[in-house]
This record gives C-alpha cells, structure tokens and sequence, in this order.
C-alpha cells in the first residue's frame, strides 16, 4: 500500500468514526454500533471507500487482542473471590442454560453441525459488555441490585469467552477429521502452560527492570512487547493469539504494575477495537437484510425471548432479584454481544459455518444490540408508570415527639442522622427510594429510618413533624427538594428548615420559600481543598484559613445580592464581576510584610532545616 492510499485510508476512517459514533452516543445508542453504522457506510456495499477489507481485518485483530489483555488484566482471584456468588452462579448458569438453548436450536431446527451448534450458541450466549456498562452508568443504575447482577454476570461472560475463543480451531480441527485430535488438545495444553510457568517467572523481573529505566517510552514498547510475543507464541502452536493475550493479563492482575500496563495500552486499545468494529460493520452482508428480511428479524425476535426468558428466572431465584429487577436484568443482557463477533469470524474462517450463517447472525447480533437501548428506556417508562403503592406501602411510622425530620438519607442526610443518633437526638428520616431503604437497613436494623415520600402531607403528621424544631431537607432531585419544601412551608410555617442546595439557581428557588442560606452541596469542600492547596503552596494554616473564611463571607454576601436579581443573566454577570473585583482588591489590600513572610515561612524552615543538618 503506497503511503499516499494508506493517508486516504486513514482519513476515511477517522472522518467516519467521529461522524458516526458521536451520533450513535448522542441518542444512548453506544460507541460499538457507531463502529457498526461506520463500517458499513464506508465498506464495500455502500460507499466503496474502503477497498482492502482483508487488510484492515488483519490489523483490526490485534484490538481484540489488546481487549483481552485489558480484561485479564482486571480479573484479579481478590475480586473473583468477592463476587463468586453472583459470578459462578447467575453468570455460569446463565452461559450453560443459553448456549444449551441456543446450540439445540441451531442442531435441530437449521441443520448445523453438532460443533458449529457448540460455537454458535455459546457465541449468541453473551451479552455486550460495553452497551450493558454504559446504559447501567448513564441511568445510574450501577449501584442497585440488578446492576451489581448485571456486572457480575458480564464479568463471568467475559471469562467464558476465553475457552469459547480457544476451543474453535480445536472443534474445526475434529470436524474435518471426523474425531478428536488428542494432539491439537495436548499442543493446546502444553503451550498454555508454558505461558503460566514462564509468564510467572519471567514478567515480573522484566518490569522491574524496565520500571528503573523511568521512561514512559521504554514502559509502553515492553507492555506491547509482552502482549504481541505472548500472543504471537500462541497462534505459533496452532492457538488462539487472544488466549495467549488474556493469560499474559491475568498473570499481571495483581503485579504492581497493572494499573500502568492499562494506561500505556488503553489509547491503543480503544482504537484497534474500533477498528475491528468498523471491519465487522464493512464485511455485513446487507443483502441478507433486503433478501430475507422476515428470518433475519425472527432470528433477532428468538435471540431476545430466548435470553430474556432464561435471565428472569435466573435473576429472580438465583440472583435474589425482585420481578421488577429481574425484568431489568432480562432485557438489559438479551441482546448479542461484542466477543460474538469475534467467535463468529473465527467460526467462519475454520469453515465451522457458512458465509452466509455469519452473516445472518452478524445481523442479528447487531440488530439486538441497536434494539437494547430503546427497549431498557422503554421499560423503565413502564415501570415507572406502573410503581404504584402495589409494591410496597409507605412504611408506618412509630416515633417519640423527634425533634429532628430528616427528608432523603444519601450521602448528606445520613452523615447529619450518624451526628444526632450519637448524641441521643431523636429524629425521624424519610426516604423515597426502596433501594435506598434496603441497603441501608442490611447494615443495621434502624429503628428511626422509614420509606415513604417526604412531600405527603400525612406522612410529615405521621413523623410528627408539628412537634419537630428542625426540617433537613437532603434530597438530591432538586425538583423534589423543591416540591417538599412548599408543603412543609405551608403546613408548619415555623419549622425551622435547613436545605440541601445542588447549585445556585436551586438555593435562590429555595429562598424563595424562606429558606435562609441554603447548604450548597460541594460549597464547603471546595473550600476545604482551597485551604489544603493554599497550605500546600507554601503559605501558613493560619493565614490560609483566613483567606478561605473571606472568601466564604464575601461569596455568602454575593449569593444574598444574586438572589435578588436572579431571573436577570445580565445583573448576575455584572455581580459575579464586581464581586470577584472585590475580592481581588481585598486580597491585595491584606498584602502585608508579614504576610509575605507567612508565604515564605515554609522555605525559611526548610533552610533552617538545612543548617541544622549542616
């Protein structure tokens, strides 16, 4: 390839990722199948820019590679050990179940071998990871229950893919030779553990060898090193190069130097993996699509229910879920996922399938991945609909005159309950989260903490809230804090309220309701780490302090004078302006000589320091 097609090339791929993944993200649709779209765009069946589909294949591979390495990496035995529950129970009969399902459906009703039927219904056995992670981090839902499930069950998708990966050439090699080649095993065997032996002793002496050298340079090439040779060793005996990656990763898990190995090869990782997506995306048979539209949508219909149905009973008995969760999980992991396509290729490259089984399925796994966003949101719309009091009532609450109603127990809410209950402060908390109650009460049966939306009005007289000095309005939603804020106003107009604030415009819509000087949430440790930084750079705790404390004075006055203009973006401009004119000259003004020895003083006692040693 002379170097001029090579920088079309180039160019063509980088135009056409940052067109389509940017889209494909900004309607929570996921990096992979803006790769996807990209790819085929570009490839020969639509475009026709990309002419050497072989070649970029070839190249891509090596990101898979690199993936592999990553995720071995991150398979610490310290964090297996702590979510074996969850990962070799929903995670391995959810494997077993789905590839059994699978893999006689592709035996009996479309007629392929017993070994294809293997690969294929392992491969279609596994969910996207990356669209699984993102939806749970973009909805916040990584935390819950079903999220907590949903990892753990990827996590062990992630492991099975290994021995998936590797047992492809050996099933192609006992098809073609109508029995099981004991040798190709035994080569297999052999190799894998020479990489261990070797690996172990080997690897960690070469970092440390390497680390002295102090070169970031140095340090990436050898993290590359280990992974090519390891993976080039590996497909020399007939093995799969990513397995040869994968051990080289779980070798180093727990070295010291895996958090740098994963920094030095994420950029190139991240590129090469969407490299090989975009080569999926070229190499997509659409005509399958247009010729055989009903089996290609039926072929994404039974991968959904087949899933689907197998997760339910799964989260729900194994992983302990509720229905609602366990509902949450099926749809989340139904779909087809990332390492698919590469069992799929190598499926086809050992003629375990045809060209046009891969395709068909390429498509379905697409298709499902492209449908799981849209249906997860719907389904949260329709279970949100639906949460009614059906579930769970509001809790009935018991309480002895508190004095003290705290509304929304998360970060803030929690450290104030923590403050009252050690010195014997009655006080009654309410939440709204059924979540949020549970985990609570799985580290102590709370006696004073209830579920139940801190704006109903019966609720604040069950909670005794007439009897109460104090309101703590610690809800996160503004909006909620706000709604919650006009009915206790109204109902107890004496009850002193102190409010939670996520920023400015929600602490002046607060004040509107006569909350004095709400309690803006990160306020008070961004001051904290202004003085730690000020005390860093060399000044003293003292005049640190006093800094910090002007400052908040002056921005508590700022937020009063905003507060009357705050429907106004001109006059809060011009404020903010003058203030921090303000605040400069005040600075400037405390300027003094002794000031200026306080800044030093830290160099004057490190010299002294010197002089002693001297």
């Amino acid at each position: 390839m002379d170097s001029r097609h090579f920088l079309q090339t180039a160019l063509v791929f980088l135009l056409a990722t940052v067109i389509a993944v940017p889209l494909t993200k900004r309607f929570r649709l996921g990096s992979v199948l803006g790769y996807l779209l990209a790819g085929i765009v570009i490839g020969p069946q639509e475009l026709r820019l990309i002419s050497d589909t072989a070649g970029v294949a070839t190249i891509s591979e090596f990101g898979v590679v690199l993936m592999l390495f990553v995720i071995g990496l991150e398979l610490s035995p310290q964090r297996l050990w702590v979510m074996r529950k969850q990962v070799f129970g929903t995670g391995l009969l959810q494997v077993l179940a789905t590839s059994l399902v699978i893999g006689a459906a592709a035996y009996y009703l479309f007629g392929l071998t017993v070994n294809a039927a293997t690969i294929v219904g392992g491969s279609l056995a596994l969910s996207s990871t990356a669209f699984g992670l993102q939806i749970l981090a973009e909805r916040k839902e990584a935390g819950t229950s079903y999220g907590r499930q949903a990892f753990a069950v990827l996590l062990f998708q992630d492991l099975a893919a290994i021995p998936l990966i590797a047992a492809v050439p050996l099933l192609a090699s006992a098809s073609t030779k109508h029995g099981f080649d004991a040798f190709a095993v035994g080569r297999t065997v052999a190799a894998i553990v020479a990489v261990m032996v070797g690996g172990r002793y080997l690897l960690r002496p070469i970092f440390r060898f390497v680390a002295k050298v102090d070169n970031v340079e140095v340090s990436t090439a050898t993290a590359l090193l280990v992974v090519m040779g390891t993976a080039w060793l590996m497909e020399l005996v007939g093995v799969s190069a990513t397995l040869g990656a994968f051990l080289a990763g779980v070798l180093l898990a727990d070295s010291e130097y895996r958090h740098e190995l994963e920094s030095h090869l994420e950029p190139f990782k991240g590129l090469l993996l969407g490299l090989f997506f975009i080569s999926v995306g070229m190499s997509m048979d659409l005509t399958l699509l247009i010729q055989q539209p009903m089996r290609v949508a039926l072929l994404v219909l039974f991968l959904l229910l087949i899933k689907g149905a197998l997760l339910w009973p799964l989260g729900r008995i194994v992983g302990g879920l509720s229905g609602r969760d366990a509902l949450r999980l099926a749809v989340l992991l139904a779909c087809g996922g990332e390492f698919a396509f590469v069992l799929l290729k190598l499926a086809g490259e050992q003629n375990l399938i045809t060209t046009e089984q891969h395709g068909l399925q390429v498509l379905a796994i697409t298709l499902s991945m492209a449908l799981t966003p849209l249906m997860v949101t719907l389904l949260g719309r329709l279970l949100y609909q639906a949460k009614t009091k059906k579930e769970r009532e509001f809790d009935t609450i018991v309480a002895d005159k508190p004095r003290v109603i705290i509304a929304g127990y998360g970060r803030m809410g929690q450290i104030v309950a923590r403050m009252l209950r050690a010195q014997g402060i009655p006080f009654v908390a309410l939440d709204h989260s059924v979540e949020q109650i549970d985990l609570v009460q799985r580290f102590g049966n709370w006696t004073d903490i209830f579920y139940g939306d801190p704006a109903r009005p019966e609720l604040l007289r069950a909670a005794q809230a007439d009897q109460a000095a104090v309101f703590v309005l610690a809800v996160d939603d503004p909006e909620a804090s706000l709604r919650t804020a006009r009915v206790v106003r109204r109902m107890y107009p004496s009850l002193k309220i102190i409010a939670r604030a996520r920023n400015r415009q929600h602490a002046w819509r607060l004040m509107d309701l006569g909350v004095e000087l709400p309690v803006r949430e990160t306020l008070y440790s961004s001051l904290k780490m202004t003085r730690q930084t000020l005390e860093a750079l060399g000044m003293s705790p003292e005049m640190a302090a006093d800094h910090v404390e002007r400052f908040r004075r002056q921005d508590a006055e700022l937020l009063k004078r905003q507060y009357l203009v705050y429907d106004d973006d001109a006059r809060i401009v011009q404020t903010t302006r003058e203030a921090l004119v303000d605040l400069e000259q005040l600075f400037q003004a405390d300027a003094s000589p002794e000031a200026a020895r306080a800044l030093e003083k830290p160099t004057d006692a490190t010299a002294n320091d010197e002089d002693v040693t001297r």
